[in-house]
């Protein structure tokens, strides 16, 4: 969607390229920087409408084909203890890239596999279901009774100020302290 978009607006520059209008009132009314659309005209002078067209998306294949991408989902379907994970049902990106490796001798690094997990449509950060032991009487009891003893008390509302235009004092501070004594009141 977004590729097709920028495609559009090169190609409406070109348009305008052809019919003389100066970069900067190319860059105005199709909201580009100046830059982009002195790029744009220098790539339109050299090489026509054609250097403008989109090459397609931009960085590595993906080194899988559409087959072995739909395998890889039903993999991941599957859960981590299938594959050897039982300590718990955890898909990480570590793991994923473990698994491709395995199941089809190709080598992805963590945030490789973690963009690919996305493009399937997986998000690791979101469970799909809560965990089956879980036990909810327990977690309520844990929040209101050790919760409150473990929990450090916040900052007192009034403690600090943000303001600009109330100088800070530097009477209160510690002699030893940075900055004290370093410059005198304004008057």
């Amino acid at each position: 969607m977004g590729r097709e978009r920028r495609e559009t607006v090169r190609m409406q520059a070109a348009e305008l390229f052809e019919q003389k209008t100066k970069t900067p009132e190319v860059a105005r009314p199709l909201r580009v920087s100046l830059k982009s659309a002195y790029q744009w005209h220098q790539l339109w002078r050299d090489g026509g409408v054609q250097a403008l067209a989109s090459r397609g998306p931009s960085g590595s294949r993906c080194r899988l084909s559409p087959r072995c991408l739909e395998k890889l989902a039903a993999y991941l379907e599957q859960g981590p203890a299938a594959h050897g994970w039982v300590e718990d049902q955890v898909w990480t990106a570590a793991r994923v890239a473990t698994l491709i490796g395995r199941k089809f001798h190709v080598s992805y690094s963590v945030s490789g596999a973690t963009r690919l997990t996305h493009r399937l449509g997986f998000s690791p950060q979101v469970p799909a279901r809560r965990v089956a032991e879980r036990d909810e009487q327990a977690v309520t009891v844990w929040k209101e009774a050790t919760w409150a003893e473990v929990k450090e008390p916040g900052r007192p509302a009034g403690a600090t100020s943000a303001s600009r235009t109330r100088r800070a004092s530097l009477g209160g501070r510690p002699e030893d302290a940075p900055g004290a004594g370093a410059a005198a009141p304004r008057s």
